[in-house]
């Protein structure tokens, strides 16, 4: 299924390229704040995900199909002249990001940056926060919706950030009321997804995991870092985040670093 796809950054086609993929409940204009202040010489490539945004929202959801529709952004969006390309992810979108770069292989990505993956989580808190956000799916009104955000680890995203979540995701839900611009049963099935085992990135891929310090629980699980560290230790790197989950906002200097360096490494 055919994503909605946006481009940030530079118009030049022969600029170096970044897929960029958000995270559980996002959308892809989350990557316009950071291609714009940080990355304008690049060419971002994000897409809403399945069941997110204005993408296609029918089933099924799983981590295959998400890979699936992104090889197609891939073939549409990252001319072979431009490949290697650099991979960021968030979240879920790490998850996701993993596994695109094992389907794709070393001659399509050039390095891999995972922004507090989450994946490999306990089963019992991946039931818990699943239950409790469709409980809560949808709010009265925006100012409701704002607050709710806030108390859900954006307590430090800048204001303007915030509204402009608002402005580009939120959406009218059951009659007067309003709810993010996400399918609840995809939303349900990513949780699940991501309580399946972690996947370590292909050999060789050079990677760089953020860990944001300020998300109890971890959502990267000590498992996943033992592994790479075990099992890739000459091409993943652990950089520490002093921040909650949100890393693309809450630190968007260390985010665009990150990136540029793997493009760099070109």
């Amino acid at each position: 299924m055919s994503l909605t796809t946006y481009v940030f950054g530079t118009d030049t086609p022969e600029a170096p390229h970044v897929l960029a993929i958000h995270g559980l409940t996002g959308h892809g204009r989350r990557w316009e704040s950071l291609a714009a202040d940080h990355l304008t010489d690049l060419r971002v490539i994000s897409p809403d995900l399945l069941g997110h945004g204005h993408s296609p929202w029918v089933p099924p959801w799983s981590l295959e199909e998400h890979v699936a529709s992104l090889v197609d952004v891939v073939d549409q969006y990252i001319p072979v002249a431009a490949r290697p390309f650099v991979m960021v992810g968030h979240s879920f979108g790490g998850a996701v990001a993993v596994r695109l770069a094992q389907r794709l292989g070393s001659g399509s990505v050039r390095g891999l940056v995972l922004l507090d993956p989450a994946q490999g989580l306990d089963p019992a808190m991946a039931l818990q926060v699943a239950t409790d956000s469709l409980e809560h799916w949808d709010y009265p009104d925006a100012a409701a919706a704002k607050s709710a955000k806030r108390a859900e680890g954006w307590a430090d995203i800048p204001e303007l950030l915030l509204d402009k979540e608002i402005e580009d995701h939120l959406t009218d839900s059951a009659p007067g009321r309003v709810g993010w611009r996400v399918s609840a049963p995809a939303a349900a099935t990513a949780w699940s997804e991501m309580a399946s085992d972690a996947a370590v990135p292909p050999p060789g891929l050079p990677t760089t995991v953020v860990v944001a310090d300020r998300v109890d629980p971890p959502f990267v699980r000590p498992a996943f870092l033992e592994a790479c560290a075990t099992d890739r230790p000459d091409s993943v790197e652990i950089v520490h985040a002093d921040c909650e989950h949100m890393v693309p906002f809450l630190a968007p200097e260390l985010t665009a670093r990150v990136i540029r360096s793997m493009v760099d490494r070109g």
